[in-house]
């Protein structure tokens, strides 16, 4: 898509003109481009898959954008040049967290009070991160939030109890952003 600059015919121009040019406005510049064609080919399943979530995306946008002023404002401040905070939300809602390194806890001995940490990023902002610890056979022996450390990736959970074994335990971590997504890591204790 090509950039309009300075061009005072063009400038402002929006929509279809002609049936073989498009123009449209993004953070005050104009761009022109090809006509978009429409595929004859049927959609396939993965294809309606991502409509679906672009729609989703798009009603998850909206609603921070109307409904809740703070976020709406923070979405905006977070977002890059030429990047609109409705944008930032739409993509936000795309994506989930990453973790920045698979999980590891070699120094959990299952004593009460031990600090078990993740690093854990989003595009925009991790909302929470919740600890399971499970024992061999699958019994929860503990659940809880950890704690985020401002301005870092980085969380910690802080055991509540203290457990005989923790061989053969699971430790299952879910984080989640804003708009819900989750990933989930799972840690089996030698």
């Amino acid at each position: 898509m090509a950039k309009s600059i300075g061009n005072v015919v063009t400038t402002g121009f929006s929509g279809l003109i002609g049936k073989l040019l498009v123009f449209r406005q993004r953070a005050g510049k104009t761009f022109v481009g090809d006509r978009p064609v429409k595929s004859s080919k049927a959609p396939t399943d993965k294809m309606l898959e991502v409509r679906a979530k672009f729609k989703k995306a798009i009603v998850y946008a909206k609603a921070v954008i109307r409904v809740d002023d703070e976020l709406s404002a923070a979405y905006a401040a977070k977002a890059n040049k030429g990047q609109s905070g409705f944008n930032l939300a739409f993509a936000d809602y795309m994506k989930a967290p990453v973790f920045l390194e698979m999980p590891e806890f070699p120094e959990y001995t299952g004593k009460k009070d031990e600090s078990l940490s993740v690093m854990v990023t989003d595009d925009f902002k991790v909302a929470s991160v919740h600890f399971t610890i499970q024992d061999a056979g699958g019994a929860v022996l503990e659940s809880g939030e950890a704690t985020g450390i401002e301005d870092s990736p980085l969380w910690v959970y802080q055991t509540t109890a203290a457990h005989a074994s923790v061989s053969g335990a699971t430790i299952k971590i879910v984080a989640k952003d804003l708009p819900g997504n989750a990933t989930t890591e799972e840690v089996t204790l030698l």
